[in-house]
């Protein structure tokens, strides 16, 4: 039992936002390279650590928040069933298994997962209660997941995938908060997750409308921008927007009318229509991408 609730504390179900460090692998041209791919799987383990490592923090500098929440009362430590002091002994060894995986890949990629580790600390720390701060350091985190990606396989990153990247993660950031909003009862606001009485939801509605336009404006002239087209000898990497555009739709309809939102990936691996839609940009992309430059093993 001991051992399901550390699995718990480490949120393996959060893992998925990780996947983010396989994009730059992808629209590299390299997915088909088998020493990229495993630097790139290797790239993503390190990621699942580094971010199990803040959950655990932030498990520890929230438990007065989490046991008046609904739901995250029931998190291993909110609950009770894994003590601060066992929560820092598996954080240790955590730690030197996560220190571990990314010494297999280069210093410039050692670099971001300290980075991502430091951004999240003092987001934990400080910055999760400063109003617009907050999901901006959020979105930093999902920006050094995508260059995290790039330094492993010494790629770089085109100007529009940054862009776009920086837009979706303040959309699903601020996505997150709205969520909250509408869940959260007013007299416990406070007590929830203290930022949350600077955001109503009007104006988070207004800045996730900024956010969704952003992010399909962006991945749009990437796939027409004129180095894209150069690189990949095509320019029908355009018919996958539109999947782009369903997507993000389809997320804000599900925060809107069904108040999701509060966990992304929840939404990722549970709504159909989403599922449907990223298995479908995925395969088409790919097959753009790889057959327009003819790549094979």
């Amino acid at each position: 039992m001991k051992i399901l609730k550390l699995i718990e504390l480490i949120r393996p179900k959060q893992w998925i936002k990780n996947l983010f460090v396989f994009a730059p692998l992808l629209f590299a041209g390299e997915m088909l390279h088998l020493q990229s791919l495993k630097e790139s799987v290797i790239a993503f383990l390190a990621f699942c650590g580094v971010s199990s490592l803040v959950y655990i923090i932030n498990d520890i500098t929230d438990i007065e928040a989490d046991s008046v929440h609904r739901e995250k009362r029931f998190r291993p430590i909110a609950s009770g069933e894994i003590s601060i002091r066992k929560a820092q002994f598996f954080f240790i060894i955590l730690l030197i298994i996560t220190t571990f995986i990314t010494s297999r890949l280069n210093i410039y990629f050692a670099g971001t997962v300290v980075a991502y580790f430091l951004i999240n600390l003092f987001y934990s720390l400080k910055i999760k209660d400063i109003v617009l701060l907050d999901v901006f350091f959020i979105s930093m985190g999902f920006m050094l997941r995508v260059i995290g990606g790039a330094a492993a396989i010494w790629v770089p990153l085109s100007s529009w995938m940054i862009l776009t990247t920086i837009f979706i993660s303040l959309f699903l950031a601020i996505s997150k908060r709205r969520a909250e909003l509408s869940q959260v009862e007013v007299s416990n606001i406070a007590k929830q997750r203290k930022v949350l009485s600077d955001y109503d939801i009007v104006f988070a509605d207004q800045m996730n409308t900024v956010a969704a336009t952003g992010t399909i404006i962006c991945y749009a002239l990437y796939t027409v921008w004129p180095k894209t087209v150069e690189t990949f000898h095509t320019e029908y990497l355009i018919y996958t927007t539109p999947f782009v555009i369903f997507g993000i739709f389809r997320y804000m309809y599900l925060i809107h009318k069904k108040n999701l939102g509060e966990s992304p990936s929840q939404i990722v691996i549970k709504d159909i229509p989403i599922i449907i839609t990223i298995i479908l940009w995925f395969l088409i992309s790919s097959a753009i991408i790889y057959n327009s430059k003819g790549l094979t093993w």
